[in-house]
């Protein structure tokens, strides 16, 4: 009797302590894959970090303190056939988390929430919504989109271009006016006058008169311009916060096209008998004559996409060597402080390296637009003897 009272006893135990560890293993099973799925949704999406920084946006972030953004908004002007003309501060979308005005500043979470992101167009493969951009909002607290909304508002590129513009109208018209009293032509330039006049003379002498010759003088002002503003560009991009105007294809196309105009404006007859009458044998003129004319648009798509291309990557990069730390901390606590020395290193690095590359694609775009300008009217650098 005794001995099968023990053997009960025995068996209660062990079922108590299967029971208690079998919970104990469930619950840690449990928390293993929360804790998995928090941080997959947590997890580090390196191509979606990047694009934020290196475009557009309707405030200047500059960091996050405890999931409080520290930003600088700007004005919002948006006109709608339904609603009028609206003005307000971008903060009163509270980052994308509130509706004001009727509108709302729609980010891929919200689309996500309201299973937005999957709903396509009638092709089948254009999205209806798209993130980052305002809405009008219907009744029912969706983004309506029967209702047309043109955006006006004043975005970072935009807010730094015009601060660019005035930096750059305010130095030259600096230096204008020492040079009017005399100094720098009566008397040693001092100052900034000092850094700049060097600048103008290379312009002058290595991109102006070989590619222009005598008519040099004439193109001055523009290609001085388009260096300048270029430079301020590129280098009030490298100040972390700011825009990367020149990393913008929408900037560069501009400066593109309106080089283009420059260098249309300034063709003559030799310039397009060229083109329409290559002087190659007859029969390979059908072949050259589209090649020619093609080459009059490759032209200035070659400075739109150089300086684009050679401005934004250089943001790429940097941006990529900062978030390999984060990803490597997130696999390791221990592997991402170790790595951050190597990383952070190359990232300066990189960063002076930038600011080379600010120069270099200034002078690049301005030197080959004075070489584009001069094939305009090549054929007539034969006269500059006459009027040397």
């Amino acid at each position: 009797m005794a001995l099968r009272s023990a053997k009960s006893l025995l068996v209660a135990i062990f079922s108590f302590f299967s029971i208690t560890f079998s919970n104990t293993l469930l619950a840690q099973e449990e928390a293993s894959a929360n804790k998995e799925t928090k941080e997959k949704k947590e997890a580090i999406d390196p191509a979606k970090i990047i694009l934020e920084h290196v475009g557009d946006a309707h405030e200047f972030h500059f960091f996050t303190i405890n999931g409080h953004p520290v930003s600088i908004p700007l004005p919002v002007i948006l006109y709608s056939p339904a609603k009028g003309v609206s003005f307000f501060n971008f903060s009163k979308f509270n980052h994308g988390e509130e509706e004001y005005n009727g509108y709302r500043f729609v980010e891929e979470s919200f689309l996500k929430e309201k299973g937005l992101d999957t709903v396509k167009a009638a092709d089948g493969k254009t999205p209806l919504y798209t993130a980052a951009k305002i809405y009008a909002v219907g009744e029912n607290g969706l983004p309506d989109l029967t209702t047309k909304v043109y955006d006006f508002s004043l975005t970072r590129n935009v807010t730094q271009l015009i601060f660019s513009l005035i930096l750059l109208v305010w130095l030259m018209i600096g230096i204008a006016n020492q040079y009017k009293k005399g100094q720098g032509t009566k008397t040693a330039p001092t100052g900034f006058q000092n850094a700049v006049e060097p600048v103008i003379t290379f312009v002058r002498d290595e991109v102006a008169k070989p590619n222009l010759g005598y008519k040099y003088e004439k193109f001055m002002p523009y290609l001085l311009t388009i260096f300048f503003f270029i430079l301020i560009n590129n280098l009030v991009g490298m100040i972390p916060g700011t825009a990367n105007v020149t990393g913008n294809i929408a900037f560069t196309a501009m400066l593109g096209i309106i080089s283009f105009l420059v260098i249309l404006f300034n063709t003559n007859k030799h310039f397009w008998l060229h083109i329409f009458n290559p002087p190659v044998p007859g029969f390979v003129k059908p072949i050259m004559t589209p090649v020619e004319l093609l080459g009059i648009f490759t032209k200035p798509f070659a400075l739109i996409i150089r300086l684009f291309a050679n401005m934004l990557s250089g943001h790429i990069i940097i941006l990529s060597f900062i978030i390999l730390i984060f990803i490597f901390g997130a696999m390791n606590v221990a592997l991402g402080w170790g790595t951050s020395p190597l990383f952070v290193a190359l990232a300066c690095f990189i960063y002076l390296i930038e600011v080379l590359v600010a120069f270099i694609q200034a002078f690049i775009f301005t030197n080959l637009t004075a070489v584009f300008i001069g094939q305009a009217f090549e054929d007539e650098h034969h006269e500059e003897a006459h009027h040397s």
